[in-house]
Parts: C-alpha cells; sequence; structure tokens
C-alpha cells in the first residue's frame, strides 16, 4: 500500500511530464485519426448517396446509338444485375445568350436517380426537374416555364444515311428513330444529379478546362412524352459492387471484371451487328427509293406512250382522209361513173413506207403537229435522262454505302469517366495521403520526448529505485510505476486525442467539403478499429521509450543505484580549439558553449525535436505556396496565349472568321482538340515509364498543323522534364523542346501520375475513340491540366484507319480525311479584364462551344480543401512545437535544480538566472530552426510522390516569407515557454536542492 502511495505522489509531483506526454500524444493521434476519418466519413456518405441513388457502375455509349438488340446483349453478360436503357437529347434556350442543356430522361429502372431537394419530381410530358445550378444562374423557379429548341443534327445528310459523329443521337435507320423530348417545359423540383456532386452554391475546388463536349446544365424529364426507340447510352450496376465501397480497390476490379467481359465478345459482336443494321437499312432505303422511281417513271411512260398514242390517231386519221380524196379524185377522171362510186365508198390500202412518208408530209406541214411531236420527243428524252440519272445515282450511293456508314464504336466507361465522381475521388485521396504521412513526424516527436522526460524522471528517483530493488522489490515492480505513468498519459491523452480527431478535425474539413460539394446524409462516424490502433501505435513507441530509460537504470546495482550519479568527466569542447574564437568569449558564454554540446543527448533532443517542428510548420506552408503559384505558372508561364477557343467541327470556319473579324488577335495558331485518355498498360516490358505500372489519365489531345510545329514553342512554353530522386523532377532550357513526327509530347502531370517518361510507349484513345500505341518522345513541364501534343502526320499515322499519309504534302490528302482545325491558340492585345470580358462574349456566339481566357483561369485557380488542410497541418505543427519546447525546458530545469540553486548561492539575480538558462534553450531552438527550414524544405519537396493526383502536377515552391513565418513562429513559441519557465526557476530553494543525499 506504500509502495501505491508513494508511486501516486510520485506521479502527482510530475504532473508536467504527464502533460507533455499527454499532448504530445493528443496531437499525435488527432492528426493520425483526424484526416483519415473525415475522409473516410466522406467517403462512406457518399457511397451510401450512390447506392440509394442507383449510380451506374457501368456506362456504354455508342457512335450509332444502340438498339433493343444492344440492350439484350447486355443483360446476358455474366455479372451483370441491371441494365437501363437511357435517352437524352442536347437542346438550347436563351438565357442572357444561348445556353445548352441536356435531357436526360429519369431511367425506370432504378438506375441514376436524381436526388430530390425541393418540389416534386416530373411525371407528365412537359414536365421536368432542374438542378440548383439552373435555378441560381436562371433565376427561375419552381412552377416556371420554359421552351427549348433540340439541337439540329449534323450537317452532313443523305438520303440513305444520317449520321450524328461521335454519340449518334440523331442518328435514324430505317426503324429506330432518334430520342426526342418536349420542348414546352414546366420546371416542377430541383435535384440533385448524382453523377455531379459538385455544389453550385459554395466555391470551386478548381477551375480549369476539361472538355470541349459538356452542356451548361441538365434536365430530368419522366418517359412520358419522350419519343425514339433509339437509345442514347445504357447503364449497368454490377452484381456485388453494393456491398463493397466505391471508392476501395476491390470495387473496382469488381467493375473491371464485367468491363472485360463487355470488350471481349460483346462489344465487338455488337459493333459489327449495329453496323449491318446501318448498312441494311441504307440497302432498303436505296430498294425503296428504286421501286419508288421505277413506278413513277412506269407511270410517266404511260403517260408519254398514250399521248403518243393519241398524236398517232390524228395523224393517221389525216392520212386516211387525204388517201380517201386522192382515190376519188382519180375516180372521176375515169369513163365508167359506177366505178367511181365504188372508189369513193372505200380507202385505198397504204403500204407502211407510203404511210409513214405521208405522216411526215402532213406533220411537216402543220405546226401545231410539229409542235406536238416536239414536245412529245422532249418529254421522251427527259423521261431517260431521269431514269439514266437516277439509275445512276442508286448506284453510286450502292457503291459508296459500306465507306459513307463508318465502323460503330462503343465506349464502355465506368464512374471513373464522371468527371464530378474523379473530383470528389481526387481530392480525398490527396488529402487521405497527406494524413498518411504528416503522422510519422508526430509519432518520431512522441518517441524522442518521452524519451527525454521518462529517462529524466527516472534518473530523478535513482536512489528511490534503488532502495526499492534493495527491499526486495522486483525490477518490473518498479518499473511499473514509471510504465503504468506512460500508459496512463497516452491513454488520456490518446482519448482526447480521438476526440478531437472524430469528431473536431472531421467537422472542420466536412464543413469545407460541403463547401465543394453537396454530400446527402453526411454523418461522423467512429472507427473503432482505426483509433484503437492509431492509440497502440503511441502507447507502443511511448512505453518502448520508457522500458529503455527503465533498462538503462535498473541495469546497476541497487547500492550504486542508491549513491547519486557521479558527475560526467570535464571534457574540451571543439570551440575551445579554436583560440581566436574562444579567447574572445565571456565568462558566461564559455559555460553556455559547454553546456549546450558537452550534454549531446540533450542538444539532439532539442534540436531534434524543434527541427521537426519547423520542418512540419514549413512544409505545410510549401503546400500552401504550391497551390497558390500553380494557376499563376500554368497559365502565365507555361501557357503563353491567352485565349482558347473551341468549336464544333462544322462551324471551326465561322468561329475563325468571327476571332478575327473582331480584330483583338495579335498572333494565333490553329489546332485540333480532341479529349481522350492515356493509358499506360503494367506489363512490366520496360516499355512503359514503370515496369508493372498501369493507369488511365484524362488528356487533351492537340494535333498542332505539319506547317506550323514551330509555331508551338510561342504559344506553349516547351520545357523538357525529367524524373529525378523522391519523385523531384529536373527541368530543361526553354525552348530545347520541339514537336516532331516522332512521337508526342506528353504533359507532365500525367507523366508523373502514370509513371511517364521519354521513350515510353502509350495507348492514346482520341475523341472517336480510336485507340493506338504511340511512342513518348519527351515530357513537357505542365502543372494544371493533361495536354499531350501530337503533330498532323503522327496523328494520321496513328489514328488513321488505313496507311499513314504524307500530310505535309496536303494536296494529295482527300479533303474527307483531312484534320478539322476546330480550335485557336491565340495572343490578345489589351489588358487582363478586357480578355476576360472578350472571352465571355466570344461564349454567346453560336459558331464558338468554349472560350477560356488564360488571365481569368491564373486569377480564379483555387484549391480549398488543401488550403484548409494546410491550415489544420501548420495549427497542429504549432502546438506541436509548444508542447515539444514546454517539454524539453522543464527537462533541462530539472536536472540543473542544484545548478541552478549553486548560482543564487553565488549571488546571481533571478533575472540574470532566468538568462543564464533561457539563452541555452534559445541558442538551441535557432540550432534547430536552421536545421528545420532546409529539412521542411525536402520534404515538401516529396510532396510530388504523395499528392500523386489527376491532372496535377505539385511544383513544390516555398517563398522566402513562409521560412521567416516557420523561424518567428518557433522562436515565438520558444518566448512564450519562457514565461512558464520563469516561475520554475524562481522558486528553486537553494538550502533543500543543495542537499547531499547521504
Amino acid at each position: 500500500m506504500a509502495f501505491v502511495k508513494d508511486m501516486l505522489r510520485m506521479w502527482a509531483h510530475s504532473w508536467k511530464r504527464f502533460i507533455s506526454i499527454a499532448m504530445i500524444t493528443l496531437l499525435g493521434v488527432a492528426v493520425l485519426t483526424g484526416i483519415y476519418a473525415g475522409c473516410r466519413d466522406a467517403f462512406r456518405s457518399t457511397d451510401r448517396f450512390f447506392d440509394a441513388q442507383g449510380l451506374h457502375d457501368v456506362q456504354v455509349l455508342s457512335t450509332a446509338g444502340l438498339s433493343n438488340g444492344d440492350i439484350a446483349a447486355l443483360r446476358k453478360v455474366n455479372g451483370v444485375a441491371k441494365v437501363q436503357a437511357e435517352r437524352s437529347q442536347e437542346v438550347t434556350f436563351d438565357l442572357d445568350g444561348r445556353k445548352s442543356a441536356t435531357m436526360q430522361e429519369i431511367g425506370t429502372n432504378g438506375i441514376d436517380q436524381p436526388y430530390l431537394q425541393e418540389g416534386r419530381m416530373p411525371k407528365k410530358a412537359g414536365e421536368i426537374a432542374v438542378t440548383r445550378k439552373f435555378i441560381r444562374d436562371s433565376g427561375k423557379r419552381i412552377g416556371s416555364r420554359l421552351t427549348v429548341t433540340p439541337e439540329s443534327a449534323s450537317s452532313d445528310t443523305s438520303d440513305t444515311n444520317d449520321t450524328n459523329g461521335a454519340d449518334g443521337t440523331n442518328e435514324t435507320n430505317g426503324t429506330d428513330e432518334a430520342p426526342s423530348f418536349p420542348t414546352k417545359l414546366t420546371i416542377v423540383g430541383v435535384v440533385l444529379d448524382p453523377q455531379n456532386l459538385s455544389n453550385p452554391d459554395g466555391y470551386s475546388a478548381m477551375t480549369s478546362f476539361r472538355s470541349t463536349a459538356t452542356t451548361d446544365y441538365t434536365f430530368f424529364a419522366p418517359s412520358d412524352g419522350v419519343t425514339g426507340t433509339l437509345y442514347t447510352s445504357a447503364t449497368l450496376l454490377v452484381k456485388g459492387t453494393a456491398a463493397e465501397s466505391t471508392f476501395d480497390e476491390s470495387y473496382e476490379n469488381t467493375v473491371k471484371q464485367v468491363t472485360d467481359r463487355i470488350d471481349g465478345t460483346v462489344k465487338t459482336d455488337r459493333q459489327k451487328a449495329r453496323r449491318q443494321e446501318l448498312l441494311d437499312a441504307g440497302n432498303k432505303k436505296i430498294v425503296d427509293a428504286r421501286a419508288e422511281a421505277d413506278k413513277k417513271f412506269a407511270d410517266a411512260q404511260s403517260q408519254i406512250d398514250a399521248n403518243r398514242q393519241q398524236f398517232n390517231q390524228q395523224v393517221d386519221q389525216i392520212v386516211s382522209m387525204q388517201a380517201g380524196a386522192a382515190a376519188a379524185g382519180a375516180a372521176t377522171n375515169g369513163a365508167n361513173a359506177g366505178a367511181a362510186a365504188a372508189a369513193g365508198a372505200t380507202t385505198p390500202q397504204l403500204d407502211e413506207t407510203t404511210r409513214e412518208t405521208m405522216r411526215e408530209t402532213i406533220i411537216a406541214a402543220s405546226p401545231e403537229l410539229t409542235q406536238a411531236k416536239q414536245q412529245l420527243d422532249q418529254a421522251q428524252s427527259q423521261l431517260n435522262e431521269q431514269k439514266a440519272s437516277t439509275e445512276q445515282t442508286l448506284k453510286t450511293k450502292e457503291n459508296e454505302l459500306k465507306t459513307s456508314i463508318p465502323q460503330v464504336r462503343w465506349y464502355v466507361q465506368d464512374r471513373q469517366s464522371l468527371g464530378g465522381f474523379s473530383a470528389l475521388k481526387s481530392d480525398l485521396d490527396s488529402i487521405q495521403s497527406l494524413g498518411n504521412a504528416f503522422p510519422i513526424v508526430f509519432l518520431l516527436v512522441a518517441v524522442m520526448m518521452s524519451l527525454t522526460a521518462m529517462a529524466r524522471m527516472v534518473e530523478e528517483d535513482r536512489s528511490l529505485i534503488g532502495t526499492y530493488v534493495g527491499l526486495g522489490y522486483g525490477r518490473l515492480a518498479v518499473a511499473s510505476r514509471y510504465l503504468l505513468f506512460a500508459l496512463l498519459a497516452c491513454l488520456i491523452g490518446g482519448g482526447l486525442g480521438l476526440i478531437a480527431g472524430f469528431l473536431g478535425i472531421p467537422a472542420f474539413l466536412l464543413v469545407v467539403l460541403q463547401g465543394m460539394y453537396v454530400m446527402p446524409g453526411l454523418r461522423l462516424e467512429y472507427d473503432w478499429l482505426y483509433g484503437s490502433l492509431g492509440i497502440a501505435l503511441f502507447v507502443v513507441g511511448v512505453l518502448a521509450a520508457t522500458i529503455y530509460a527503465c533498462v538503462q537504470e535498473m541495469r546497476q546495482t541497487p547500492a550504486a543505484l542508491m549513491r547519486p550519479k557521479a558527475p560526467r568527466a570535464g571534457s574540451r569542447i571543439l570551440l575551445e580549439r579554436i583560440r581566436p574564437v574562444w579567447n574572445r568569449m565571456g565568462f558566461l558564454g564559455k559555460v553556455t558553449a559547454r553546456n549546450i554540446f558537452r550534454f549531446k543527448s540533450r542538444l539532439i533532443m532539442t534540436v531534434g525535436g524543434v527541427a521537426g517542428c519547423t520542418a512540419l510548420i514549413v512544409c505545410g506552408l510549401a503546400i500552401n505556396d504550391t497551390v497558390a503559384d500553380l494557376g499563376i505558372k500554368q497559365y502565365r508561364d507555361i501557357y503563353q496565349y491567352d485565349l482558347m477557343v473551341v468549336s464544333d467541327d462544322s462551324d471551326a470556319s465561322a468561329m475563325r472568321t468571327k476571332v478575327a473579324s473582331d480584330g483583338r488577335v495579335t498572333s494565333s495558331l490553329d489546332v485540333r482538340i480532341e479529349s481522350g485518355d492515356l493509358t499506360v498498360a503494367g506489363s512490366g516490358d520496360g516499355d512503359s515509364g514503370k515496369a508493372g505500372s498501369s493507369g488511365s489519365e484524362s488528356i487533351q489531345l492537340v494535333a498542332v498543323p505539319e506547317k506550323h510545329l514551330s509555331n508551338l514553342g510561342e504559344m506553349v512554353t516547351l520545357q523538357p522534364v525529367s524524373s529525378g530522386i523522391l519523385g523531384t523532377s529536373g527541368v530543361g532550357k526553354t525552348g530545347s523542346l520541339k514537336l516532331d513526327d516522332d512521337g508526342v509530347i506528353v504533359a507532365q502531370s500525367a507523366a508523373s501520375a502514370l509513371g511517364v517518361k521519354a521513350g515510353s510507349k502509350v495507348r492514346l484513345t482520341n475523341g472517336d475513340g480510336v485507340q493506338a500505341t504511340a511512342k513518348v518522345s519527351a515530357v513537357n513541364r505542365n502543372l494544371i491540366g493533361s495536354d499531350v501534343y501530337v503533330s498532323e502526320t503522327y496523328y494520321a499515322k496513328l489514328f488513321d484507319s488505313k496507311d499513314a499519309k504524307n500530310t505535309k504534302n496536303s494536296k494529295s490528302s482527300k479533303d474527307s480525311e483531312a484534320l478539322t482545325w476546330n480550335a485557336m491558340l491565340a495572343k490578345l492585345s489589351g489588358s487582363d479584364a478586357s480578355q476576360t470580358d472578350y472571352a465571355e462574349s466570344l461564349e454567346e456566339d453560336s459558331s464558338v462551344m468554349k472560350a477560356v481566357s488564360c488571365a481569368h483561369m491564373a486569377d480564379s485557380f483555387k484549391f480549398d480543401l488543401m488550403g484548409a488542410v494546410v491550415a489544420l497541418i501548420v495549427a497542429l505543427a504549432g502546438g506541436l512545437a509548444l508542447v515539444v519546447l514546454f517539454t524539453l525546458a522543464n527537462t533541462n530545469v530539472s536536472e540543473r535544480v542544484r545548478e541552478m540553486a549553486t548560482l543564487k548561492v553565488l549571488g546571481f539575480f533571478d533575472r540574470e538566472v532566468h538568462h543564464y538558462v533561457n539563452r541555452e534553450m534559445m541558442i538551441l531552438t535557432v540550432m534547430g530552426v536552421i536545421l528545420g527550414l532546409p529539412l521542411g524544405r525536402l520534404v515538401g519537396g516529396m510532396l510530388t510522390m504523395a499528392l500523386n493526383m489527376p491532372s496535377l502536377y505539385f511544383e513544390v515552391e516555398v517563398k522566402p516569407l513562409s521560412y521567416v513565418i516557420a523561424a518567428v513562429a518557433t522562436m515565438a513559441f520558444a518566448l512564450l515557454v519562457q514565461l512558464f519557465v520563469n516561475p520554475v526557476l524562481d522558486r528553486i530553494d537553494p538550502i533543500s536542492s543543495l542537499k547531499s543525499v547521504e
């Protein structure tokens, strides 16, 4: 019982150490669990929402639309739980200029169901539900009416085949009709699209040019009033995915098994079958057209024949009359009157030659008959020409049918292709990666401080330990006094850390997240396993340090323990050997220098602890500086152009004419921009950037005209980059990189995420879904977006179905096979504000699909979630620095109580004692800051590996002001600690402190 009372008394006396260990554990557990818990809560709530709304696992699109046969084939795929055929139509309407929207049919099979936020779901034809973004932009409300206009079909139409390019939504054949929605609409509800959780009322995580084919809004309509048997897409749910988290690798593997099956035989067979349907429909149209033409020609021929027969009858009557009259005249000149009478009563018989001669004579003698004959002959000639022309046209169409109908292509996509889903996942993954990295530093500092505190605590009880051991107490029982002390401090600190980690920090992160995304049903949850492991990790570390401290002392005999520890033998320090410096130092300076460098353990602990905390602060500020400069570096340094304008292929010429007529462009470059994919297969054969690496990245494929390859460097800064150690990269000389016909130039942001380097082989997918294996000739410095630059010749070599063509001699290429330059990179005159206004005005033009001002992008780029995490990390690092300095200062004082008492006996005033002790701590703090600043920069430079996000490369930069802030903050914490240490020095009693242990 006395042992326990003494133990409790010892614990109460060491309350400062207890608080230090508890606070370090609190901060460490909070960092370890807080960021993880915030991201996990967001992941779980989003996953529950996706399951409740039936967000599709797989989406299938086709360049020719999907038929009932396609849907039936998808239902038969092993592993598919549900298939929903969807119809949609792009429409336009007037809302402060021309705006576009996608009319989306609400599925009846429970897939991709919009989440009702206000009003009710549409049920009747003409009723729609809109997103909150539309309500905010338009100022309309529930009950408002809206009239839309369907976007026109492709301008390239014919009698036998109608194609609409990429999506096939306006393509029809003999039996299928494109979807058609009502045009007079009434808003009855406000919904959240599960495919896009972006918060329109909050702040945007980032602003960048992603795709050239998205519409401004989505309108949801019921099946009532929707016509057409051709489907825009098919959405699928995969068996077993509802029980898995959509953000886990197991979910991706389950979905991939199904997509691989679809990509295998189903995709190929249905592409061929669908094209054959289009061919059959075209042939049927030709047959029907020939039959209809033959019928019309037959009717016309019958009419001409009837008219000619009537004409011939008239002429024959005249011929008969003239022949009869001639015969009667010959009879009156004869001798027998009876013979004359008989001759007058009978028409003479004429041979065919004579009759034909008389016909021609009669027709030639009569202008009316001549004109009638000419009209009949002309009609016959025109009919013959029409028959020949129609037949030739139909034969030509028969010959051209196979070439005019392109190969049907399917696009099999998973949730990663959804911009809203991939943005949310990449944001949370990046924050979670930080949450996995920073606790390591906290753990190391916690172990160091625990070792320092507990070693001093054991050393202070040295004689008491010897007494207990001498009285027969076991070493384990004696050590338990300190082990239980450390364990209790860890458990209390860890418990408070769990409260902060699963409530405080997640609540803060989720407030920031909800400003970026709408996540219904979001709630805070506790993870017993992770929380317990978090505490256990720090408990093991602190107890290990305590055990080490106990073992170091208890190895001695009880007699040795009960005697005071012999002072360390005096020794010279290195500075004493530098006579010019040492001789000019004062007495207190020499004492300070000896105290600092003779006690190396205290030196290492103090400098290491302060350096670690300073490095954390610098690292956090490095993230902030890096993110703050991303937009400026990308849109002002890398992109030299001021404006990017993109149009539809059919409007490309009109777009260039519009921009040229405005007179704002000083120089420009016509290019072709397509949204595609870059894929690296995990083959391990050395062709990819990394052996065994794999992954896919959405890219912006930029094709450059062959004659203007050298002009690309005037619009985009071309700088080759190479991979360095620890995720760093080396940047080459500006202008040393040229685009040629030997490969593609890949943006650094995509190359870093996929492990691609110069010489790698990658698989590119262009805007039409055509895939080709390309060689990477170089990696270009690029921070935002994933641009891939390709020459016109290399593009033709990669994606032409026939042999590559020499596009340098463009006259030899067929017009139908030449690239359409659907975009323009331009430099503008005027201020940044005027350039932004000009880009906004261009978007209102009907020929412009998208206009992007680099000045606006540079000013508006934000990454608010990362900024919030940086603020959190800097605050926690500052708290850790304060606790570390407090622990070290108190340990320093407790070790030197007799020394401080001696100084007081020698006549030192309290202020002089303060200065004597605090000067050592300030020097050690300065040494820690000097070491921590470059260490923070080194750790910050490794963030590129941790923050591996799609379409973003973090080119780490630390501004001088950040170094100053980190140093000043650490020094301020050191001064603050002095305010707590000085009263302790004042309370030292020289008499009791200098008593001998014996």
